[in-house]
């Protein structure tokens, strides 16, 4: 979509310079784009190289995992992600394995036998290159926390992102000490969605937009919280200064942070997007915190975790 393209049909020019601009204009300052398959991945790395404020994950998607056995060699497959992953460390832009997990919504893509056994081969990616896990979990609780259990040893965190299951499931994941909860348009969709974000306490929260998909709706139960907006167009009548119509792009982050501090009630909506800051941070780029706190220390200012 990025690049004019919706289904298939040419509608505009490729904008991607014009999305990170208005992203950086609204207060973004660093994005993860998401590899879901191994020739995803690549393109992901290429893209995180052209801007030193993008970065990426390298993994395999649930609804993809037939890949593995359809490349005809699924250890040579994994080789080569582990490949990738190892090249992006050492330009410094390959942050989280993933996106992985189990979605059971979507089993006409990827059988639920194929997908537990290749979630579970991507923690020994992530044991390997010692990186977070950038997590996807539908409708699967059970299999997902059983087979997280039994690998948390491998990995030194994650956050299951784009959060829309029950309490039940919510309350599953918080009892992984170093699991966070990512929401984003997807997540705030009906009444029962806000109700289980409530009890999702900040320090364990992340937001995102997952762009270009789950955009917030004037339909959505969490659109009487957004107070930010952007002119937009129809893509077939596209306008570089406007964002298009039903397409996510990374400075409506800013909606999804207006929907958690409403929906939560809290009013100090700066001090709520620094604590979200931080626990991104804490998990995707620990090393900036540990270079933040060593300058605070030399410079003789207390440092406090918040």
């Amino acid at each position: 979509m990025f690049k004019g393209i919706y289904h298939g049909k040419k509608c505009h020019a490729a904008d991607i310079p014009a999305v990170l601009a208005r992203a950086w204009a609204a207060g973004v300052d660093r994005i993860i784009v998401t590899g879901g398959s191994l020739k995803e991945s690549r393109e992901a790395l290429e893209i995180a190289e052209t801007d030193g404020r993008l970065f990426c994950t390298v993994g395999v998607h649930p609804t993809r995992c037939g890949e593995f056995e359809e490349s005809g060699d699924p250890e040579g497959h994994f080789q080569a992600l582990l490949a990738l992953a190892k090249e992006g460390i050492e330009k410094g832009k390959v942050v989280a394995v993933g996106e992985c997990g189990l979605d059971y919504d979507r089993l006409h893509f990827c059988p639920a036998d194929v997908q537990k056994k290749y979630f579970e081969k991507q923690f020994e990616l992530a044991e390997a290159v010692k990186l977070p896990m950038f997590l996807h979990m539908r409708a699967a609780g059970e299999d997902f926390c059983e087979i997280m259990s039994r690998n948390l040893y491998r990995f030194p965190g994650g956050v299951t992102h784009s959060f829309t299951d029950s309490a039940e499931d919510r309350d599953r994941l918080l009892s992984f000490e170093k699991i966070f909860i990512g929401v984003n348009g997807c997540s705030l969709k009906t009444n029962e969605n806000l109700e289980v974000l409530r009890g999702i306490p900040v320090e364990r929260l992340m937001i995102e937009t997952d762009s270009p998909y789950c955009d917030i709706r004037n339909t959505h139960a969490g659109s009487q919280y957004v107070k930010s907006v952007w002119p937009s167009k129809k893509k077939e009548k596209y306008e570089q200064d406007s964002i298009v119509k039903g397409r996510n792009e990374p400075c409506l982050v800013r909606q999804v942070l207006e929907v958690v501090a409403g929906c939560k009630g809290i009013t100090d909506i700066e001090g709520l997007s620094k604590t979200l800051y931080h626990n991104t941070c804490r998990l995707f780029f620990p090393q900036d915190l540990d270079a933040s706190a060593e300058a605070q220390l030399e410079s003789g200012t207390t440092v406090q975790n918040s």
